[in-house]
C-alpha cells in the first residue's frame, strides 16, 4: 500500500480497517483500540483545526511491549503510523492518515524520577510539561522551557516540536533542555537517542530525533534537565507609539550585551484582545508593548532591571512599568500566555503562523503584515517571541467561509515566503507539518530536499511513519513553483478542509 494521503474508498477503508483490526487485537486488549466513527472523531486534527481526516483507528497501549506490538504489526502491513500526544501543536503535525493508525501515547503520562542531585527528571512522553516543573518544584527546581500550551502540551509533543516558550531566549528550547530520549523505531524495536552524561559513544543523534516531528522513531519516555528557582524575577512592561520604535528596542537590548529571561512583543490588536480577556494591566493606547523579564539573585536583577529600562528609555519608550512585585509580575505574563485563547473570543477561528526573522526586521515583518491585512481583507493579531526573532501572527478568519480560508492559507504563505527574504525561515517552533510542505519549497533547495529525505529514509525506509508531512516531494514543489502564492493560487486542493 502507498502511504501517501490519496483519498480511498469507504469499502477500501473499511477491508483495511478489518484487517488491521484484527492483527492489533492480538496485542492489545479491546478497550485499547477506538474504530467506531464516534471514537476517532475527536482525534481528526491537532490545533490546526482548519485541516482534519479521520484515522483508519485510534490505538492507546499502556505500555511500551503493546506500543513496539502495535509498530511491529502495522510495518508487516505497510500501514502507516501517526503518533499522537495532546494534539497542541498548530502545524497539523498529528494529523491522522486515512488509512493509517494514530498512536495515542496518552496513558505514558508518569513521572518516573525526580533527581534534585543531578537535576534531572525522567518521564514518560505523555506527562505534560507544566507537570515536570510542579513535581520539581519541592526541589527548588523547574523545568525551563514553557510553551503557551505547557498545561496541557505533552514532553513527547515538546519533543517532536523542538518547542520553545516565552523564556526560550535565557534557557533555550526543547533541545537544549533535553538529556536522552527513548523510544521505538518503525519496526518496533527500542532505540535510545543521547545519554545520562555530556556526552555519548558513537554517533550523536539527539538533535536529529528532536523536532522530527514523528518522521523518524516514536517517542516513549524522556530525560530532560532541570534549572534552579531564581530567587527574584520582575518583569517590565515597556510601552511605544510606534512599533518601529518596539523592534529596534528589542535589538538595542540584545546589543546591549543583555540577555533577558523572557523579552516578548505584542501589537496593539492583540494586546486589546488579550487586556479585554485577562485584564493584565496592558496599555491599550500603545501601538506595541514589550515585556523584558530578568530574573537571578536580587542584586543581579536589579543591575539588570536598571540597564533595560535605560536602552527603553532610549529607544523612546513612552511608558515603562516594573512589577512591584510577583503577583503583578504573574499579571503581566497572563497577558501574553493566554493570546491564543484571548484571540479565539474574538474571531471563529484563527491560523497562527511560525516563522523567524533577523530581530533588526521586526518593525519591518510587521509593516508588511498590516499590508497583506489589506491585500487579503483579514485582520492579524500579533505576539512575538521578539529576543529571538520567533513569529506568531494570529490569522483571524472564518473556516465555514472557504473564501476566508482561501485568503488565510494565502496571507500565511504569504507571511512565510516574506519572512525567508527578510533572512528568517518558515518555522521556529512549531513545526511544518502539513501547513508548511509548500513553504519548505522557497526556503530549501532541492538538495537540501534531497538529504532530508535520505535522513527520513535511513530511520523509515517504507515512508510509513508520519507521512506526507514536513519534508516536500519534488512533484509537490514543481507544481508550487507553477503556482505560487504570489500569484494569488496554491496547489493541492486535496487536502480535506473543515
Amino acid at each position: 500500500m502507498n502511504a501517501s494521503q490519496d483519498t480511498p474508498s469507504a469499502a477500501e477503508r473499511g477491508q483495511r480497517r478489518e484487517q488491521v483490526l484484527a492483527a492489533l487485537r492480538a496485542a492489545l486488549p479491546e478497550h485499547a483500540l477506538l474504530w467506531r466513527d464516534e471514537e476517532t472523531n475527536p482525534y481528526e486534527c491537532d490545533g490546526l483545526t482548519a485541516y482534519r481526516q479521520s484515522p483508519l483507528l485510534v490505538a492507546l497501549p499502556e505500555n511500551e511491549a503493546q506500543v513496539a506490538a502495535v509498530l511491529r504489526i502495522c510495518h508487516q502491513l505497510n500501514v502507516p503510523v501517526v503518533a499522537r500526544g495532546a494534539g497542541t501543536g498548530l502545524s497539523g503535525g498529528a494529523m491522522p492518515h486515512a488509512l493509517g493508525v494514530t498512536l495515542s501515547l496518552a496513558k505514558f503520562n508518569q513521572i518516573l524520577k525526580v533527581d534534585p542531585v543531578s537535576r534531572t527528571a525522567v518521564v514518560q512522553c505523555g506527562v505534560r510539561n507544566l507537570a515536570i516543573s510542579e513535581a520539581a518544584a519541592p526541589h527548588g527546581l523547574y523545568y525551563a522551557p514553557d510553551p503557551s500550551s505547557q498545561i496541557a502540551c505533552t514532553i513527547g509533543g515538546n519533543v517532536a516540536e523542538n518547542s520553545g516558550g516565552v523564556h526560550c531566549l535565557k534557557y533555550g528550547l526543547t533541545v537544549h533542555n533535553v538529556l536522552k530520549v527513548r523510544g521505538f523505531t518503525v519496526e518496533g524495536e527500542p532505540v535510545e537517542f543521547g545519554s545520562d552524561a555530556l556526552d555519548v559513544p558513537g554517533l550523536d543523534l539527539l538533535t536529529v530525533i528532536v523536532g522530527s516531528e514523528g518522521m523518524l522513531a516514536v517517542t516513549t519516555e524522556v530525560t530532560v534537565k532541570l534549572v534552579p528557582k531564581p530567587q527574584l524575577a520582575r518583569c517590565i512592561m515597556a510601552s511605544f507609539d510606534d512599533v518601529r520604535k518596539a523592534g529596534d528596542a528589542v535589538a538595542n537590548i540584545i546589543a546591549a550585551g543583555i540577555i533577558p529571561a523572557g523579552l516578548e512583543m505584542m501589537d496593539k490588536p492583540m494586546t486589546a484582545a488579550v487586556e479585554d480577556f485577562v485584564h493584565a494591566g496592558y496599555d491599550l493606547h500603545a501601538e506595541a508593548i514589550l515585556l523584558c523579564e530578568s530574573d537571578g539573585t536580587p542584586e543581579e536583577v536589579e543591575e539588570e532591571i536598571g540597564r533595560m529600562v535605560q536602552v527603553l528609555e532610549t529607544s523612546g519608550a513612552i511608558a515603562i512599568e516594573v512589577s512591584r512585585d510577583e503577583a503583578q509580575r504573574l499579571k503581566f505574563w497572563s497577558g501574553r500566555k493566554n493570546a491564543f485563547p484571548a484571540s479565539g473570543r474574538i474571531s471563529p477561528d484563527y491560523m497562527c503562523m511560525d516563522s523567524t526573522i533577523p530581530r533588526k526586521r521586526l518593525a519591518d515583518i510587521l509593516l508588511a503584515i498590516q499590508d497583506m491585512e489589506k491585500k487579503y481583507g483579514l485582520r492579524c493579531a500579533n505576539v512575538f517571541h521578539a529576543g529571538d526573532g520567533n513569529l506568531h501572527p494570529l490569522i483571524l478568519f472564518d473556516a465555514n467561509d472557504p473564501d476566508q480560508l482561501h485568503r488565510c492559507e494565502l496571507f500565511g504563505a504569504d507571511i512565510l515566503e516574506t519572512s525567508v527574504a527578510m533572512g528568517g525561515t518558515v518555522t521556529g517552533e512549531h513545526g511544518v507539518g502539513i501547513e508548511k510542505l509548500n513553504s519548505m519549497c522557497v526556503q530549501f533547495s532541492p538538495g537540501e530536499r534531497e538529504q532530508m529525505l535520505a535522513l527520513k529514509s535511513a530511520f523509515d525506509p517504507a515512508g510509513t511513519l508520519n507521512p506526507g508531512k514536513v519534508v516536500p516531494s519534488k512533484h509537490r514543489c514543481a507544481e508550487y513553483g507553477k503556482m505560487h502564492v504570489k500569484k494569488g493560487l496554491l496547489p493541492f486542493p486535496e487536502l480535506e478542509r473543515f
